[in-house]
């Protein structure tokens, strides 16, 4: 028997785990991925409640990750009526001196995998007249931001992207939104080298935002009332001041040695 799933990249942790648990409180048919299959299994037997149906997925999109993916889905006649790109990779400090694998990764999950599943699963949508996708994107999208350049512009990407899907689909019965979280208690710093400053939101509240957004059909969501403001004022500002002022808040970051 066919199911509709919500598919949920970078599951395992953090903003995709405390969607995941949402999701599956709505009563939400699952197709978990991650790298870990560990975690993933775990995640699954957390999860788990009579009445919905988990699929788990090992990929990393690193590594055609999102090709494998959409090429299970079509073996397996799989239906995806929400897609959540939440999986993504960052670094901090001076461009100069970072690791062009590192960069060239981050582009590739963040940009590549995210335009390459968003393709694979839309046109399905678009057919069926009803279906959402979630970009997960970050309030470092609304400004270039010094000593997270890669990761700044990899997010404005999707906020730009999200956008302008948004419109597109407008009238289709497929809803696109851009969620914009701040610093958030996941493991994403921990990754990056980077210890930002409070305040820091749970995974959980900017879950609640997010699926919040879903039903009122947001275009974009950011989370938290001075992350609001910062974002409305973004564009309003003279851009190179913008740009010195959010390379001044990431210095004030403490990265460990």
């Amino acid at each position: 028997m066919p199911y509709a799933y919500a598919l949920i990249t970078g599951a395992t942790g953090g903003i995709g785990a405390a969607l995941a648990q949402g999701l599956a409180a709505e009563g939400r048919n699952l197709m978990l991925t991650g790298r870990r299959e560990a975690a993933l299994q775990e995640m699954r037997a957390r999860l788990e409640r009579p009445g919905i149906h988990i699929e788990t997925l090992v990929a990393d999109l690193n590594r055609g990750g999102a090709g494998q993916i959409l090429a299970v889905i079509k073996r397996e006649n799989w239906t995806v009526d929400l897609l959540v790109n939440n999986a993504g990779l960052g670094s901090c400090g001076p461009f100069a001196e970072s690791d062009p694998g590192r960069e060239a990764e981050i582009v590739q999950v963040n940009v590549a995998a995210l335009v390459e599943l968003t393709s694979g699963c839309v046109a399905g949508m678009v057919e069926r007249g009803r279906g959402a996708v979630m970009n997960v994107a970050s309030t470092a999208a609304f400004q270039p931001v010094p000593w997270l350049a890669t990761y700044a512009a990899s997010k404005a990407f999707g906020l730009s992207f999200s956008r302008a899907l948004h419109e597109e689909l407008r009238g289709t019965g497929v809803h696109v939104m851009a969620l914009c979280p701040g610093p958030t208690e996941t493991g994403f710093f921990a990754v990056a080298k980077a210890r930002p400053r409070p305040p820091i939101q749970t995974p959980e509240a900017v879950a609640a935002l997010a699926l919040r957004g879903l039903r009122r059909r947001q275009a974009v969501v950011v989370c938290g009332g001075r992350n609001r403001v910062l974002a409305a004022l973004a564009p309003r500002l003279p851009a190179g001041m913008v740009t010195r002022l959010a390379g001044r808040g990431i210095r004030l970051w403490q990265r460990p040695a």
